[in-house]
């Protein structure tokens, strides 16, 4: 279906080639907005502790159950280019702010439902997406006035937040366990800065097996390796250690260009094999000598190698990953030694034990004790892989609020009760506005809304009364007034240790309205078939014909 354009004398005028499909004005705005609602209606479901969790089925037949937004958006192989950018802005929530995932993309899809209202009795795309634009400012604005400000380092805060973030998750049970831990993670690692802390979620490495139950994950002041000690002979436990953390390898290495070396006669022979071993017990005696009793090796250790450490009674592990490496560094002190002729008693790291023990099936080094561990490893441990891969994902959310929190100070209670109360400080501000975007603020507030809606519905709460009685407690000035969930009322968030950090909720609206605002100005989709494959189906993009397009 090649696209004509006639010129003036009449002549018909070939643009795009053979096989392409072009949408145009309304129709392509409908596509798209109904491409992005869908988005959004496959993970509002999911929201809030009442929420249900998605199983999800990759080709290969990888079963995933979850019921974060990111995830389930991540598994679904997304076709259309609408709903492509839905999914972006709930990857980039996970990325910034690590939580909110689901309601980012449920406030883009409302956005966006609103906005078509709009559209249809003939308000332009762009004066919706100014108003948006000024409304998410001033919500944000709103959000600012009211947030609690808090000392980034207070425990009791910190396991406030991560609690709340688990509260909607598969481990809502063990929650008060795990937000202990995850806190106690995100304290050690954390650095002091101007006014506030610094955190890098990196220095925390979850290793997860399942086996056990949840309850059974612990916080280790050092770094679990999943690498066995490589010698029987070697110790497979020792106190006091001191730890040598080492880039090369154990082994004689091979020359760069080619060598030959002819050898006549017997002795030769032995000379060179002596020789070897000579070299292999010389780099042994370095690392004994500089007094380690535990080497960490990036590289291979060589068997003649690992004989010689065996016998001097040093437990070894080998190929070890950088960043494993980078960890143990910052968790014991050492020094990556690169050489192993600079190695000196300096460069050592300490650690009260290492000790190799059995996880289910596989031996795993534990290296624990360490003093001031800038680097600490939280083992998960749970039921099944499918448990123990949920847990995961809500130990990485509870982490990243902490560290929101950290870095930036301020909390708002949860339940929606933010959203309702920017939602009716917009309607009082969209009366001060003139003409059309009074009206794009006022379905701004809307939209907001449908954060509690959601909320209560999926609680099994009467969404219409749920709201009128929220409204109604919020103007009589409860402003932390939210959806209880668990309990199917309406109450006071706050006082339910319900509480979030101010910097997701930033991120959620500045995410949904960017989003909402790219998809309402686009007015035409112009696709090109993929080289080779047949012509685009009349209608519009491959299964973008008419509305289409979620091909899951």
């Amino acid at each position: 279906m090649s696209i004509q354009q006639a010129s003036a004398g009449g002549v018909p005028v070939l643009i795009l080639k053979e096989g392409a499909s072009q949408t145009k004005g309304r129709d392509a705005q409908k596509n798209n907005i109904t491409a992005a609602k869908l988005i959004a209606e496959i993970v509002r479901t999911s929201l809030g502790p009442r929420g249900m969790d998605k199983m999800l089925v990759d080709s290969l037949g990888d079963v995933t159950i979850t019921n974060d937004g990111a995830t389930i958006l991540k598994e679904i192989d997304v076709q259309h280019p609408a709903a492509k950018m839905m999914v972006e802005i709930s990857k980039a929530t996970d990325n910034e702010v690590g939580d909110g995932t689901t309601s980012v993309v449920v406030l883009a899809g409302a956005l966006l439902e609103k906005a078509e209202e709009l559209i249809s009795k003939d308000v332009h795309p762009t004066i919706i997406v100014d108003g948006y634009r000024k409304s998410a400012a001033k919500a944000i604005e709103v959000l600012n006035d009211i947030a609690q400000k808090v000392s980034g380092n207070e425990k009791d805060q910190l396991t406030r937040i991560a609690r709340t973030s688990m509260q909607t998750k598969l481990v809502s049970k063990e929650a008060d366990d795990l937000a202990a831990i995850v806190v106690n993670a995100a304290l050690a690692v954390s650095e002091k800065a101007d006014n506030a802390g610094k955190m890098d979620v990196d220095d925390i490495k979850v290793e997860k097996k399942a086996g056990g139950s949840i309850r059974d994950t612990k916080l280790i002041k050092g770094i679990v390796l999943d690498k066995e000690v490589v010698h029987g002979g070697m110790p497979k436990r020792v106190e006091k250690a001191k730890i040598a953390l080492i880039n090369s390898a154990l082994e004689i290495e091979k020359t760069e260009f080619d060598a030959k070396i002819n050898i006549s006669s017997p002795e030769q022979m032995k000379m060179f094999l002596e020789e070897e071993n000579k070299i292999l017990k010389s780099m042994v005696d370095k690392i004994v000598s500089a007094g380690a009793n535990v080497v960490v090796c990036q590289k291979g250790i060589d068997d003649i190698a690992q004989h010689y450490l065996a016998k001097a009674g040093i437990l070894a592990v080998r190929r070890v990953k950088e960043s494993d490496m980078t960890k143990m560094s910052r968790a014991t002190g050492a020094r990556i030694v690169n050489n192993l002729d600079d190695l000196t008693s300096k460069d050592l790291g300490s650690a009260d034990l290492v000790e190799e023990r059995k996880v289910e099936t596989d031996k795993w080094v534990f290296i624990e004790g360490c003093k001031h561990p800038k680097s600490v490893t939280i083992l998960i441990r749970g039921g099944s892989q499918r448990v123990v891969d949920e847990a995961d994902r809500s130990v990485h959310d509870a982490l990243m609020v902490a560290k929101d929190v950290i870095e930036k100070p301020a909390i708002v209670a949860g339940g929606g009760a933010p959203e309702a109360y920017a939602a009716s400080k917009l309607r009082e501000w969209a009366s001060t506005l003139s003409g059309r975007e009074q009206l794009a603020a006022e379905k701004f507030a809307e939209a907001l809304e449908v954060i509690p809606l959601a909320l209560a519905e999926n609680a099994g709460m009467d969404p219409i009364d749920t709201l009128t009685e929220l409204r109604a407690k919020q103007s009589k000035g409860a402003k932390w007034t939210g959806v209880d969930a668990r309990n199917n009322k309406v109450s006071d968030m706050s006082k339910l240790d319900v509480v979030e950090p101010l910097a997701v909720k930033e991120q959620i609206i500045k995410s949904a309205t960017e989003a909402a605002s790219m998809i309402l100005r686009i007015d035409d989709v112009i696709a090109s078939t993929k080289s080779g494959g047949p012509p685009a189906p009349p209608g519009g993009m491959g299964g973008m014909g008419g509305m289409g397009g979620m091909e899951m």
